[in-house]
């Protein structure tokens, strides 16, 4: 069986106007391909510095992608894929 992918997010699937709130549009997109993201919440706030984002999923995060801001998914094959608009990209590709 295929692992799934891993989502990080801030700490909401907010449901905001449109254009949508990125993380809940990148986990959207990936459950309408059929995919079942391990969801990570990353508490914290992109554009504060590193040093106010400690967070266990903020750390992770910054180690993935160099950046601080969420959504990140990390595939099961590894690749990492930034942004809410790039992982809708994948996720339709991949479907």
């Amino acid at each position: 069986m295929a692992r799934e992918p891993t989502l990080y997010i801030c700490w909401g699937l907010f449901r905001t106007p449109p254009p949508g709130h990125p993380c809940r549009n990148a986990r959207d997109a990936l459950l309408e391909a059929g995919y079942r993201p391990t969801i990570v919440r990353c508490y914290g706030w992109g554009l504060l510095p590193p040093w106010l984002n400690r967070t266990r999923g903020r750390r992770e995060v910054r180690r993935l992608s160099g950046k601080d801001w969420v959504p990140v998914l990390v595939t099961a094959d590894g690749e990492t894929v930034t942004g809410g608009e790039a992982i809708a990209r994948w996720a339709s590709a991949a479907a």
